[in-house]
């Protein structure tokens, strides 16, 4: 059934299920727009180009959105404006996973601004909208005017009991040990993002393998639809530096540059090095520029093409690098924790020139992130923050919060260390990756920086995870490659691939990659994730040299939270009405008290009151044990006995026979209101509670004291030897009648 009666609907079945791509009805003006449905999960994708070129740019402005529109799901988003405000976090890692694959398409020196818009228009909460984005994306770029080389799909892969699931929902990922999206082209695989509970190598080239395959029938039918309703690409211009220019340029400075390189200089002195070069090619076409014969950005274009050709063919010959550095080589490494004073725990992560510094913070389940979006999740109980400060890279630059880039970083991190998380841990967790100076590879320096911060924090994780960027040059004519281990800055902008991973001894926790060429054969993906394997390795035992296991002790500065699990039923008396006894909890003992809808209760603050807090909570709502001792308060006396409070809501009856371990004469005599008495549980009928304080005196087991009150189910005699004392019955009450009103009415609740 179509969820729109448009015009042209093009079909296929993917994971089990019908992926439909529709045009032909919304948003008509766009350069290219399609619908795509996967269940009842809908998208709209557009994607528009400006006809006019912003002066002076030498970058391709393209810009990528997702729109999350709450009403998808039918909710009234919870802002005080209720409608959208700025894109959530998530929004934004999913406006970047389409962007990656998306950017590389585009000819080379195209200036004009291209715009993609995905917008949200159902939401069955169970069909993920990430795969489904970047086919919309692709589609809608396929069919319109603008010059793109694609198309593109994307397949997400999950690994569920031995299994490898295609485009699993969001209840199957649930049980998945594999979250992998992969996109690419016809040819090859462009972009991948994947998060795992420390897989293989093997297995995880086995799920690139499979979403490759699968991409393969979705991009069919996006090529029949171009070929059935594409539009003319339009002919724009394409801002190339001339190829006498690059020539004259060459001459100047190749050689320069090539001694550069050879010099094995680190990254600030080779960049003033270069500096000084471009300044000379500059000052040596100032005239011709002035004169307007020859655009200033076509000198700079052409300088950067030298050095980007002189750095590419001395690693493919010699196998060397900017910085002396062979292929494999990781960068000196040096390690210091708990430096930074009342933190929770802190990891300083030194890798060559790129240095970042992690700071773990443990809070309370109540300060968990609290998410209103269309993605799987409610709450968030592990955050991972980056920043990358304008110092880093000696720069000065306004401070406007953080950007894509960034938010990106964070989440990559985050992927990482999540798995090796206990998923019972109650705390939840912050850390703050700050890159201090960067030369490239700090989001996977941050991962590093933050295993050693949960460790020192004394977070008792199950592995410990250390992360590696690698790199490729590779000559399109030839075939002839590289994979670089520990790429730094300038072998990430001159390269083909940047490619992260990271994980365990055992495994792959995260992987990243992003391509710039058309596609990568797998039997370099496979030696890059070896050599990764490789390079992984050694950090860890650099790392482990520092701090072999997380500490066995919290910083005193961290709170202390305790974790009791009640009966749900329970959850009501102990919140009270209208959160009084919870309240008054918190305030008596100075602790805060999380809880959860399953009875997991959490009571974080310092040692001492957290444990007074825990041990009455347990009071408050434990069941009413038959043969357990209990002190409780006397409130309401009667001339058959007394009743204590033992509970919240929970009174138990102590027969005057069952008193003291003598006749007692008046209630009054052993128990007045406001007392505190110990007493023995002999009996729990009907809600009703009896008590004895003579088992209690006499150190008489439950049986014994059961035989000798008379209430009790198990009563036999009286309670002392001497029978009925005051003519009361074995309920409490009087034979006369004089108590039975009372009696009926049983223990206070």
């Amino acid at each position: 059934m179509q969820l729109f009666q448009g015009t042209h609907v093009y079909s296929v079945e993917v994971g089990g299920r019908v992926l439909s791509i529709e045009t032909g009805l919304l948003a008509p003006q766009a350069g290219g727009a399609v619908t795509i449905r996967y269940g009842d999960t809908v998208l709209l994708a557009t994607a528009t180009m400006g006809k006019d070129v912003r002066p002076g740019i030498n970058f391709f402005p393209m810009t990528v959105e997702f729109e999350e529109k709450l009403y998808a799901a039918g909710r009234i988003p919870g802002s005080f404006f209720r409608r959208e405000g700025r894109p959530s976090e998530q929004a934004i890692l999913l406006s970047r996973l389409i962007d990656r694959p998306l950017r590389p398409l585009f000819p080379k020196g195209m200036r004009n601004e291209v715009q993609v818009i995905i917008s949200a228009l159902a939401s069955d909460a169970e069909n993920q909208m990430d795969t489904l984005a970047i086919i919309g994306a692709s589609a809608a770029l396929a069919i319109s005017d603008i010059p793109w080389n694609g198309p593109i799909a994307g397949t997400a892969i999950g690994f569920i009991d031995g299994e490898f699931v295609v485009n699993p929902t969001a209840a199957q990922m649930v049980n998945s040990s594999l979250s992998l999206m992969a996109a690419g082209t016809a040819d090859n695989i462009l972009m991948v993002e994947a998060g795992a509970n420390e897989l293989p190598e093997d297995l995880m080239l086995d799920a690139l393998n499979l979403a490759h395959s699968v991409n393969q029938t979705v991009i069919a039918i996006i090529e029949q639809m171009r070929a059935d309703l594409g539009k003319e690409k339009s002919t724009v211009r394409l801002f190339l530096p001339p190829e006498e220019i690059k020539a004259e340029v060459d001459a100047l400075a190749a050689a320069r540059v090539e001694a550069l390189l050879e010099s094995g200089l680190g990254k600030v002195p080779l960049n003033n090095g270069l500096d000084e070069v471009r300044s000379d090619v500059v000052a040596a076409f100032a005239e011709r520029v002035a004169a307007g014969e020859v655009a200033a950005l076509d000198v700079d274009d052409a300088f950067e093409a030298t050095v980007k050709k002189m750095t590419r063919q001395r690693i493919l010959k010699t196998g060397l690098r900017p910085d002396g550095r062979d292929t494999t080589t990781i960068r000196p490494i040096s390690i210091q924790v708990g430096a930074i004073p009342r933190v929770h725990g802190s990891g300083l992560f030194m890798r060559g020139e790129t240095h970042v510094l992690t700071i773990a913070t443990l809070g309370t389940p109540g300060d968990a992130q609290r998410l209103d979006t269309l993605l799987p999740g409610e709450e968030k109980r592990y955050m991972h923050h980056y920043n990358m400060p304008p110092f880093s890279t000696g720069e000065a630059t306004p401070l406007r919060g953080p950007k894509r880039r960034e938010i990106g970083h964070g989440a990559l991190a985050e992927r990482a260390l999540v798995p090796v998380i206990p998923e019972d841990y109650p705390y939840t967790l912050r850390l703050v990756s700050e890159a201090l100076s960067s030369n490239g590879s700090t989001s996977m320096a941050s991962v590093c920086g933050s295993t050693l911060a949960l460790m020192d924090a004394g977070v008792p994780i199950t592995a410990p995870v250390a992360g590696i960027a690698m790199g490729l040059v590779q000559d399109q004519e030839t075939g002839e490659y590289q994979v670089l281990s520990d790429i730094q800055g300038m072998e990430d902008a001159l390269g083909d691939m940047d490619f992260k991973v990271a994980g365990t001894e055992h495994g792959i926790t995260a992987l990243q990659m992003d391509l710039k060429i058309k596609g990568l054969d797998f039997a370099i993906l496979r030696r890059a994730l070896e050599q990764a394997r490789t390079g992984r390795a050694h950090i860890l035992g650099k790392m482990l040299e520092v701090l072999p296991t997380y500490r066995s002790n919290l910083s005193p500065f961290a709170p202390r939270i305790l974790t009791i699990h009640i009966d749900p039923d329970k959850i009501g008396k102990l919140i009270g009405p209208g959160g009084k006894t919870v309240r008054g909890l918190q305030e008596n003992f100075t602790v805060k008290i999380d809880i959860e809808e399953d009875g997991t209760v959490y009571i974080s603050g310092e040692g001492v009151a957290a444990e007074k807090a825990y041990a009455e909570v347990q009071r408050m709502t434990e069941d009413i044990v038959i043969g357990k001792i209990y002190t409780g308060v006397v409130v309401r006396v009667e001339p058959y006995g007394a009743f204590l409070n033992i509970a919240p809501g929970v009174d138990g009856m102590v027969h005057i026979s069952q008193l003291a371990d003598y006749r007692v004469d008046k209630v009054e005599d052993i128990a007045k209101l406001g007392d505190e008495l110990t007493a023995m549980v002999v009996d729990v009928e009907n809600g009703k509670v009896r008590m004895s304080r003579q088992a209690v005196l006499e150190g008489w087991s439950v049986e014994e004291a059961q035989s000798r009150d008379r209430g009790s189910r198990g009563g036999g005699g009286g309670g002392r030897p001497g029978g009925d004392r005051g003519g009361r019955d074995s309920r409490g009450g009087d034979r006369r009648g004089g108590d039975r009103r009372d009696d009926r009415r049983g223990p206070r609740r």
